[in-house]
């Protein structure tokens, strides 16, 4: 069964000195402030897309982990993942996602835990939407 998400935004205003509001239509959860000021140089309480993008990264990431572990018979304690995109105007725009997972996964020897983060990462579908980037992973066995 495929699910459709939605998600809406508003801009007012040019570039520099608008603003706008984005919305999770689907889950009606939260909506967020964001501007280009947050977008280029980083604000205190104000979203940007890079950041929502980044929690949709690390949350279909842990989830893709915690099934990539699963189906190698292994069962995650806890998978805390996060992500960090960057955004570079004078690169064209968005350049990379660096994940970041620490887990515990008992009775897992470290190259199989490296091994099939990799594999989580690869087969993760929002690691799939971002294939025109680079994306990177640090991936850490906690004992």
């Amino acid at each position: 069964m495929a699910l459709t998400s939605e998600a809406s935004a508003v801009w007012n205003g040019d570039l520099p000195s608008g603003s706008g509001q984005i919305t999770l239509d689907s889950s009606q959860l939260a909506t967020f402030s964001y501007n280009w000021k947050a977008r280029s140089e980083g604000e205190n309480g104000v979203s940007t897309p890079e950041e929502l993008i980044a929690a949709a990264h690390a949350g279909c990431f842990a989830m893709a982990f915690s099934n990539e572990l699963a189906t190698a018979g292994h069962t995650a304690t806890r998978v805390s993942a996060k992500a960090a995109v960057t955004f570079d105007p004078s690169q064209g725009g968005i350049t990379g996602s660096h994940l970041v997972v620490d887990a515990e996964v008992p009775g897992i020897s470290e190259d199989e835990f490296q091994q099939i983060a990799a594999a989580a990462k690869a087969g993760c579908p929002v690691s799939k939407a971002l294939a025109g980037i680079t994306i990177t992973l640090e991936a850490t066995l906690a004992s």
